[in-house]
């Protein structure tokens, strides 16, 4: 069931879209998992038969990237989605309670550990005593670290603070950190790659965190008429993400990979396995995405749009973690 209880003129239309509604949801979920299944339990399966060794912790690394992105994601869809709220007329002034702080912690502690595998020189430190955290300052990857540790305590603080809105700052400066980690120096045309990754990030954690929050808002916002309102603008913003987010994972993608051998490496090499989960999984949440748009516009109860929508939040989950694997996976540049 929706998690709003519709008005009387239109029980009788959304009482049976919704049972039916889950159901398909529920069965998109289960093929998507199954096509996703293999990648997502780690990079053992993903690695299995490419000949690629896999690097020491690469399970933690990628699930620290992971927490990482999550923890970009929640307050950066908070400050994007208030931001359509404060611009609707009417719009009832609560709003649910900000995850904004915890998510600052949690990145926090996820920068911090990847930041000391950098420091025992991209290894997985057996104690204290390995981590050389003045060698950070010495180099590239190192400072970096520092950056994305620096700037999650601040996006923290600014979070408890009166002034929430200033965690913006910050969070930017984390996702130009990690766009600049991507591709190191030595790449051909590093910016290039750096620019495409920071429109990438900054789309995927608008449109992963918004929709949590957007959700989060039409529960608090209860048979308000200013829910549905908030759904349909964010779903237009959301789309133009969609577009920026698929042209620039495309050519990222082709990047790393020539032309001629991108049919091979998507089923050799763990990269292109993972990447290709990646692909499924968007499509499948695009799928969602879109049936939520069409109920929103055509159906009676616009807030039948609601139960595709969450479905479509734990797609974006696993493709976030998805993301934080293929991170961590040997990536097959072939200058």
């Amino acid at each position: 069931m929706t998690p709003t209880r519709p008005k009387s003129r239109t029980t009788g239309t959304g009482r049976h879209a919704t049972p039916s509604g889950t159901g398909r949801t529920a069965a998109v979920l289960a093929l998507v998992a199954l096509a996703a299944l293999i990648p997502v339990l780690g990079p053992s399966p993903a690695l299995r038969g490419t000949g690629e060794a896999e690097a020491p912790g690469t399970g933690g690394i990628a699930l620290l990237r992971a927490v990482l992105f999550a923890a970009l994601s929640v307050p950066l869809g908070e400050l994007f989605v208030n931001r359509l709220a404060h611009s609707l007329p009417g719009a009832p002034p609560e709003r649910p309670r900000s995850w904004s702080p915890q998510a600052a912690g949690a990145g926090f502690a996820a920068a911090l550990g990847l930041a000391s595998v950098v420091a025992t020189g991209n290894l997985v430190p057996d104690g204290a005593a390995d981590i050389d955290v003045g060698g950070l300052y010495a180099s590239r990857d190192g400072k970096l670290a520092l950056l994305e540790v620096n700037a999650f305590l601040a996006a923290g603080l600014c979070a408890l603070s009166r002034r929430p809105g200033s965690q913006v700052w910050p969070l930017a400066a984390v996702v130009v950190a990690e766009a600049l980690r991507a591709h190191p120096t030595t790449e051909y045309s590093p910016l290039l790659g750096s620019a495409l990754t920071l429109a990438h990030l900054t789309c995927a954690s608008l449109w992963a965190g918004g929709l949590l929050y957007a959700l989060r808002t039409l529960r608090r916002w209860r048979g308000a008429e200013a829910g549905p309102a908030l759904l349909g603008l964010y779903a237009r913003v959301a789309a133009v993400l969609l577009a920026a987010l698929t042209a620039t994972g495309v050519c990222s993608s082709l990047r790393r990979m020539e032309p001629g051998t991108i049919a091979d490496q998507l089923t050799d090499t763990a990269y292109g396995r993972v990447l290709l989960a990646k692909v499924v999984l968007v499509a499948a949440v695009a799928a969602l995405a879109l049936w939520a748009r069409i109920r929103l516009s055509r159906a009676a109860d616009p807030l039948t749009a609601c139960p595709p929508a969450r479905a479509e939040v734990v797609a974006l989950g696993a493709v976030v973690a998805v993301s934080g694997l293929l991170t961590a996976l040997p990536v097959p540049i072939r200058w």
